[in-house]
């Protein structure tokens, strides 16, 4: 009789095992966290790694004078578009094309400039995610580059001038496909060497209006 429960007892062992499976593989599907603090410094950038964009400029362009001539710098419109890359939410890479258009009391110089600025933005840290939809991102960035130059009024020794910018701003986050940037940006252009005025080195205050598309 026990031997007859035993065979019963035994023959019920590969059910048994069969019915552990499914639950085992659930087991080894669970995910497993790859962030235990809570902090993803990628939970934006990872969703939305590209950008293009474009903005409007408002330039106030330098005034210069050696202390018996001066000339008067005007203010102009230009323009630019970006093609960017986050490496992180804080930190993205972005390459410009500026059409800058500066203008003294008699002469101008026009410059397609390309750069390409580090930005810092001030998103802030993704603890499980609970700010992953933050509207408002200030930043702050820096940039170097080179702008081809012709001039209207004088002539220009140099054709290519390198160029250093500064900027901060604010980008407004209108979802996660879109967002409105408002900034300001410095930049400083080396002299291209004027024949009417050798030592002026352009520089303009601009003020940006634009916007970026994400994907």
């Amino acid at each position: 009789m026990k031997s007859k429960i035993l065979l019963a007892v035994l023959s019920m062992l590969p059910f048994a095992a069969n019915a552990a499976i499914p639950y085992r593989v659930e087991q080894v599907k669970m995910p497993v966290p790859e962030t235990p603090s809570g902090y993803d410094d990628e939970a934006f950038a990872r969703v939305r790694r590209f950008y293009v964009g474009g903005a409007y400029n408002l330039s106030v362009w330098n005034d210069w004078g050696d202390g018996t001539v001066g000339i008067d710098g005007k203010t102009t419109s230009g323009f630019d578009v970006s093609a960017g890359v986050r490496a992180y939410d804080i930190f993205r890479v972005e390459a410009n094309y500026i059409y800058a258009n500066a203008k003294w009391n008699d002469f101008s110089l026009t410059g397609n400039v390309a750069m390409l600025n580090a930005i810092f933005d001030a998103r802030i840290d993704n603890i499980y995610r609970l700010f992953y939809n933050q509207r408002i991102v200030p930043y702050v960035g820096f940039g170097v580059g080179a702008s081809w130059n012709t001039a209207d009024g004088t002539t220009i020794d140099s054709k290519v001038s390198p160029v250093a910018a500064a900027l901060a701003g604010v980008g407004i986050e209108m979802g996660e496909r879109f967002a409105v940037d408002i900034g300001y940006r410095y930049m400083y252009m080396f002299s291209p060497k004027f024949s009417a005025v050798d030592n002026l080195a352009p520089a303009a205050h601009q003020l940006r209006v634009g916007a970026r598309v994400n994907f």
